[in-house]
């Protein structure tokens, strides 16, 4: 079969939400590219690990075998979510797209449909997440309240995780709002947690689209289902995570958004918020900085280092543990 005729291969990690994450974009690259586009799914570290993220280090653990396949032309292009992705990009491969960002705020699902702040009222509550850097916003919001919160590290899909509160196991988890919509149970949802409390992880509710550099004609193809906007905030958000030194499982949480200017009719302003705390709550770094909104990527990344260097001034250093290196 022609080269340029037979279906594109699209790789991508075998769990319910990944696939639907895979099938959406794969329906728009075929539309693009008007060849079919077949899905190759490919179990990952990440997947079979049964350890905690924060000990196998998280970083790549959903990537590498992913970006290994595309690098020997098993596949033609794979889709991740962009907060699995190490900050580090690999020669021979390209981000050829970076789709306009889904909702990029953490919720809680909760029992009884309660609010964090209902649910904290009623007594010391278990919370379960494998993320360290939503356990240190958490128990730094309790503290604010005067209240307690244990947060239990789990691991799992969405059924697994919710499921712990609906057996009564754990009284909330925390999850992704984007993953929630993708599959289509933004229902379960008890709150949503503004990113004025919980700052989400860089380029949480944003996906990317990974081919190999090599292949021009599938990168312009791609370039297509680029969203700039997000390609901006993200950037700038990730560029916080490496200047920090900092893995995907370090309590970091970093979100840019642009602003509106000019009554409203254009987007003129990026806000960068960044935060770094002890899963225990009692020490929490988050600082913020506004400026015109960036005219490039690497615009963005200037505005992310000069803030994360800040960050470093402050103390940031000694509240993630060891750093990535």
């Amino acid at each position: 079969m022609n080269a340029t005729h037979r279906p594109l291969r699209l790789g991508t990690r075998r769990s319910q939400l990944a696939m639907a994450q895979s099938g959406g974009v794969a329906e728009q690259v075929s539309r693009l590219t008007g060849r079919p586009v077949d899905l190759v799914e490919i179990t990952t570290y990440g997947d079979v690990s049964r350890e905690a993220l924060a000990s196998i280090g998280g970083t790549g653990v959903f990537v590498s075998a992913l970006r290994d396949a595309l690098l020997a032309g098993e596949i033609d292009l794979a889709v991740h979510s962009l907060k699995d992705l190490p900050t580090a990009e690999p020669e021979g491969l390209t981000l050829a797209a970076l789709p306009t960002r889904a909702d990029p705020r953490d919720v809680l699902v909760a029992r009884d449909g309660l609010t964090f702040e209902r649910l904290t009222a009623e007594g010391p509550v278990r919370i379960g997440t494998g993320s360290p850097r939503r356990a240190a916003q958490l128990a730094a919001w309790a503290r604010s309240l005067g209240r307690a919160v244990e947060t239990v590290p789990i691991r799992g899909n969405v059924d697994t995780r919710i499921g712990y509160v609906r057996s009564g196991e754990l009284d909330a988890v925390v999850l992704a709002a984007a993953g929630l919509h993708r599959l289509g149970r933004a229902g379960e949802i008890s709150e949503a947690l503004s990113p004025d409390i919980m700052l989400p992880a860089p380029g949480q509710g944003a996906l990317a689209v990974e081919c190999a550099a090599s292949d021009a004609d599938l990168v312009t193809r791609l370039a297509a289902l680029d969203d700039p906007h997000t390609r901006i905030a993200v950037t700038a958000e990730r560029t916080v995570l490496a200047t920090l030194e900092a893995g995907c499982s370090a309590p970091v949480g970093a979100y840019a958004d642009v602003l509106p200017g000019d009554g409203g009719r254009y987007v003129t302003e990026l806000r960068l918020r960044g935060a770094v705390g002890t899963t225990d709550g009692t020490t929490l770094v988050q600082l913020s900085t506004t400026g015109p909104l960036p005219a490039s990527p690497g615009e963005a990344a200037a505005v992310g280092r000069a803030l994360a260097e800040e960050m470093l001034a402050k103390g940031a250093a000694g509240l993630m543990g060891e750093r990535e290196h």
